[in-house]
């Protein structure tokens, strides 16, 4: 199969001003359509090339690194903007409010252990809300462009349900080095309501 840049779900412009415009489009028209342009041509001829990516993941070991960083990026960027509105439910409610109580001690906590895992992140990377193998939440953070998904991860594996990209492109042009304030102005824009959607898919393909 050929991998394809997704259309966002809003407009570049529709993010302000938490996230600006420009960083936005060039973010996605530019930096994600690298990784899928690459990705393609790293599978092309190859056996992975009929395999659907998240299948690629999960034993992203047996792949060169080319295919690694692609297919990360890909996979990474397309969750990141699905969880993003400029009309974001605020808030997550029902089961998945009732596990990260249950898990964080409440919203505030766990936001204050994504931030704390995006600022440790040293250099590029990603800070995750995942469904682990068990069904419990966890934190944890990935360099460059792996997740949760991957075999190659040795700390936190599962499915990821919510990611803040730390990458200096997603934030640089308008928060320059204070990555923290970008980590605070995501949660202005991150839609509960998708992540629940998320988390809901992440526990059937638990079983």
């Amino acid at each position: 199969m050929s991998y394809t840049l997704p259309e966002l779900p809003y407009a570049h412009t529709a993010l302000e001003p938490h996230f600006d415009t420009e960083t936005m489009t060039i973010h996605h028209q530019r930096h994600h359509q690298a990784y899928v342009d690459n990705l393609n041509k790293a599978l092309a001829g190859t056996e992975g090339e009929q395999k659907e990516l998240e299948d690629i993941l999960k034993e992203i070991s047996k792949y060169t690194a080319a295919v690694r960083n692609n297919a990360g990026g890909h996979y990474n960027h397309s969750l990141f903007w699905k969880t993003l509105s400029p009309n974001a439910k605020l808030a997550p409610e029902g089961k998945l409010a009732e596990e990260i109580n249950k898990a964080f001690g409440g919203l505030e906590e766990l936001k204050a252990q994504i931030k704390q895992n995006g600022l440790g992140q040293f250099g590029s990377g990603w800070a995750w809300l995942l469904v682990k193998h068990n069904g419990t939440l966890g934190v944890s953070a990935t360099a460059n462009q792996d997740n949760p998904l991957m075999d190659t991860n040795l700390t936190s594996k599962g499915y990821p349900i919510l990611g803040v990209d730390v990458w200096e492109h997603a934030y640089y042009l308008k928060f320059q080095n204070k990555r923290a304030d970008y980590l605070d102005a995501f949660w202005s824009v991150l839609d509960w309501s998708a992540v629940e959607k998320n988390y809901e898919a992440a526990l059937a393909k638990i079983g």
